[in-house]
């Protein structure tokens, strides 16, 4: 039901966003999207970029006066370094001279930006993508699959998240769980939509403030050594109606659709729903016995599902997680390749952050958003926000009245 896609590079112009599909009638702002961006470039343990990349959305397409048309998404997320990079990125072709040239500071980085990258970094797409397209720089490469395309991911899931909250009431909180060796005890409340300012306020996104030190003490030391550092960030999704997804296909599965989604983020590795395969539980201890509650409603005794069974949410909070690898591009420089002589070398080092496991919450969450909405309209339908209320009203009452 709903379709999106991004365009654009690391260093272009810009980044470019569709999100199509969207019923009429939802209310957001520049400034809403503004927000949701602001929370991506936080957190402890990021570069130097997030502090003069300001991440300026604009919604060109789909949204009038504030309120989405039902129309395609357009949305565009600008590049403020674009004029230092507008050569060396520069759509139409430029001569050999004008790559000898730096971009005003004088500074020997400048020039050298302008160069062939033929020494792939370890961890990257730079030698599948070189290999792949018959590229003899990586700069393509390492452009297109940087993670500073999940801004517009984020851009987009913002509509998302808002639709989520005006057609159903779903909410989303996404938290950090670990880094490094510091965690969560794993049987550690998760945190409420009441707590999700709060988690934005800390600067690991993490709801204990012990904990959290921890965290910053990993990152620290990580950084300290000329390192890098991963983790493990949790989302989740509150008032879920039960039965988005489906069991009768592979494809439509809910916990497929989220788990692709959150793989599909730079650095992910593992993703999990609920408590994943739990191991150290056996049979009759893993599954979420259906009971009545106190009031007569249906309920579970646990949630260890996730609130996803069979392919379906089950009316549980739907709670997943993902894990972040160290980020690939290390300061201290790893060996490779030379790809344009063959000789053994150490690869360049890009700019980097120390952690993205931070805004790697706020990215899943999006993400997590993007598929939630995708999964409710395809159930419930309707082109306009009222229409979308009033299917769901119905089908919560042919719920309400079977159970």
């Amino acid at each position: 039901m709903l379709r999106w896609m991004s365009a654009g590079e690391s260093h272009g112009r810009a980044l470019v966003g569709i999100l199509d599909g969207l019923p009429a009638g939802i209310k957001i702002t520049t400034a809403t999207v503004q927000n949701y961006l602001a929370a991506r470039r936080a957190g402890y343990g990021r570069g130097a970029r997030q502090k003069f990349e300001q991440d300026k959305a604009q919604m060109v397409g789909g949204v009038i006066r504030g309120v989405t048309t039902g129309a395609p998404i357009a949305l565009i997320i600008e590049n403020s370094e674009w004029p230092k990079w507008e050569t060396v990125m520069s759509p139409d072709p430029v001569s050999a001279q004008a790559l000898t040239i730096d971009a005003g500071k004088g500074d020997e980085r400048e020039i050298a930006r302008n160069k062939p990258l033929t020494r792939p970094r370890p961890g990257h797409a730079d030698f599948a993508g070189m290999l792949a397209y018959d590229l003899n720089d990586a700069r393509p490469v390492l452009e297109r699959a940087s993670a500073r395309e999940t801004a517009m991911r984020v851009g987009l899931g913002a509509f998302a998240q808002e639709f989520l909250k005006q057609a159903a009431g779903i909410e989303l909180v996404s938290y950090v769980s670990s880094i490094g060796k510091a965690s969560l005890a794993a049987k550690h409340p998760i945190p409420t939509v009441e707590e999700a300012a709060l988690l934005a306020d800390n600067p690991v996104r993490c709801p204990d403030p012990q904990v959290s030190k921890e965290m910053i003490a990993q990152i620290d030391g990580a950084q300290q050594n000329g390192d890098t550092i991963g983790g493990t960030v949790e989302v989740a999704a509150y008032a879920v109606p039960v039965g988005l997804g489906s069991h009768v296909q592979a494809d439509r599965r809910l916990d497929a659709r989220i788990a692709g989604a959150l793989m599909s983020i730079p650095s992910v590795k593992t993703v999990k729903i609920g408590d994943g395969t739990q191991p150290y539980l056996l049979g009759s201890e893993a599954h979420d016995e259906i009971i009545r509650g106190q009031t007569g409603e249906i309920t579970r005794t646990s949630n260890h599902a996730g609130g996803i069974e069979g392919g379906m949410s089950n009316g549980q909070i739907v709670r997943v997680s993902c894990e972040f690898k160290p980020i690939s591009t290390v300061p201290r420089a790893l060996n490779t390749v030379d790809l344009a002589n063959g000789t053994p070398c150490q690869a360049i080092h890009q700019r980097s952050d120390t952690c993205a496991v931070v805004p790697g919450a706020v990215i899943a969450q999006a993400q997590v958003a993007l598929v939630l909405a995708d999964a409710l309209l395809e159930h419930i339908g309707g082109y306009s926000l009222e229409q979308v209320r009033e299917n769901l009203r119905a089908y919560r009452q042919r719920v309400e009245a079977r159970v």
